[in-house]
């Protein structure tokens, strides 16, 4: 299952949908799925070429056993996300007919690589699969369209690579988060919106760090103290001290390999 980032929004996601009959899907279950999936966590460009070469419709096959219904776009995006040669994969997969809006049925939520790329912070990836015809307005991810997850997990190279491809920016959280104060102006004069409502979007700006969207927010009635119910106890101060999606994931891997910080070492 891939997972959400530890920034703003709580959510948990599952992707994907396939075209093969029982036959070819038991053959790809048992020979090459974990080629397969190694091939693209690995970024095996050959490996993978070579696989999907021998197995026509391969590329858009739901792949079965412990990976449920999900598709191999879905194992590219899948968190952490940031494999090596991610969006030559997805070119390559997308070429041998993947759907880029293919979803899995999971147990809450049905989302497409788009979703999960916006949820990681993978911006080269997120590119590579609008380019090759992923909607940026596909609705019903863990917290709604790829756009509300990118925003949501604090992941803000992809939420600015979905607007500048054309993403809509309608609700008053995003347009704070991203610092779009002319948007947000007009938001508000389009909508009455309640006092939860500004509050709401003023946390967003503060966990965007966005001062002048903030700004404007606080004179118009945010309450500092507000918190949202999907980061319980997180005030605006709480969200803007947060690094966001892609620092978080940097910081990991850093520890993952052995990195210590000055701090630490002196």
């Amino acid at each position: 299952m891939a997972t959400g980032s530890t920034a703003a929004m709580m959510g948990l996601a599952q992707p994907c949908h396939g075209g093969t009959d029982g036959r070819t899907l038991a053959v790809t279950l048992t020979d090459d799925v974990p080629a397969l999936v190694a091939s693209i966590q690995s970024g095996d460009l050959a490996t993978l070429q070579r696989l999907l070469s021998e197995q026509p419709g391969l590329a858009s096959s739901p792949l079965g056993g412990s990976l449920g219904t999900r598709t191999p776009l879905h194992v590219v995006t899948d968190w952490p996300g940031y494999f090596p040669n991610g969006p030559q994969i997805v070119r390559i997969l997308i070429a041998a007919g993947a759907d880029p809006n293919t979803r899995s049925p999971g147990t809450r939520f049905a989302e497409t690589p788009l979703h999960w790329a916006a949820s990681s912070d993978d911006v080269d990836v997120a590119d590579a699969l609008i380019d090759g015809g992923a909607d940026v307005e596909t609705p019903d991810g863990s917290i709604g369209t790829p756009l509300d997850n990118a925003v949501g997990y604090a992941c803000w190279h992809v939420a600015r690579l979905l607007v500048a491809r054309g993403a809509t920016v309608d609700k008053l959280w995003q347009a704070a988060a991203l610092g779009m104060l002319t948007r947000l102006d007009d938001l508000l004069d389009e909508r009455s919106a309640s006092a939860e409502d500004i509050s709401h979007a003023f946390w967003q700006a503060c966990s965007g760090g966005q001062r002048r969207t903030a700004e404007l927010l606080l004179a118009r009635g945010a309450d500092l103290t507000w918190t949202p119910d999907y980061a319980e106890g997180t005030t605006a101060l709480d969200a803007a001290m947060g690094v966001g999606t892609r620092r978080t994931n940097v910081i990991g891997w850093l520890q993952d390999q052995g990195a210590q910080s000055a701090k630490q070492s002196g």
